[in-house]
């Protein structure tokens, strides 16, 4: 691991930080509202650090089983199989060594990992996480304190900061990478076509199928 990557890595974590920090209060806030009380939220974001499943797991709990909320997260998460299989390959050490690196797996890091030859820099991956973990924990319990009603963030336009910083990542990586186009288009096709036969959650976890274009290297790419 480079310093120089890691510290490149945490510059280029600080925007999807500020943005998770908006999605995390929101969090908190509708676990509070749920009766979760005020430390269960925050010990779930420090250890989940998953808006996805922790989103997921609060909706299903709401309206079903223990069960079915664990598998539903579990499932929203499949997108992480696919992920660390393209990673595999950039983590070095011994097997305790690239499972402890690949803890620092989110979106947001993965993407700005992405080195144009195919591979990942793990240091920039790592580095990338470590400010989003902060803000994502901190978010949690600024929202479990201070409980803001869904009509404030929707007012202040805070409920779209999150999607929108993801589509100006998404939309930079498809600039970059021919197969990251491919990819994209496959995944819309996908997600549009089971959203007349499904919930959002199941389309979007089978749009993921389309990352497994992302496991092949480019050819005549450079790191």
């Amino acid at each position: 691991m480079t310093r120089d990557g890691f510290l490149d890595g945490m510059r280029l974590g600080v925007g999807p930080a500020a943005a998770g920090f908006v999605l995390a209060l929101s969090f908190g806030a509708e676990a509070k509202a749920r009766d979760w009380g005020s430390g269960l939220p925050v010990l779930f974001s420090m250890f989940a650090f998953s808006g996805s499943a922790q989103f997921t797991l609060l909706a299903a709990l709401a309206g079903g089983s223990a069960a079915a909320a664990v598998v539903s997260a579990v499932l929203i998460n499949a997108r992480y199989l696919v992920m660390s299989v393209a990673l595999n390959n950039s983590l070095q050490g011994s097997r305790l060594s690239r499972a402890l690196q690949a803890q620092a797996l989110v979106d947001a890091s993965f993407v700005v990992a992405h080195r144009n030859n195919g591979g990942y820099d793990v240091a920039r991956l790592i580095g990338a996480s470590v400010p989003q973990w902060f803000s994502w924990v901190g978010g949690t319990a600024v929202g479990v304190l201070t409980s803001p009603s869904p009509d404030l963030m929707h007012r202040l336009g805070l409920d779209v900061a999150f999607p929108a910083f993801f589509l100006i990542l998404a939309l930079d990586e498809l600039r970059r990478s021919s197969r990251a186009l491919v990819a994209g288009l496959l995944g819309a096709t996908v997600a549009a076509a089971l959203l007349f036969v499904t919930s959002p959650a199941y389309a979007l976890l089978g749009a993921t199928a389309a990352a497994l274009l992302g496991v092949l290297p480019e050819e005549g790419g450079e790191a």
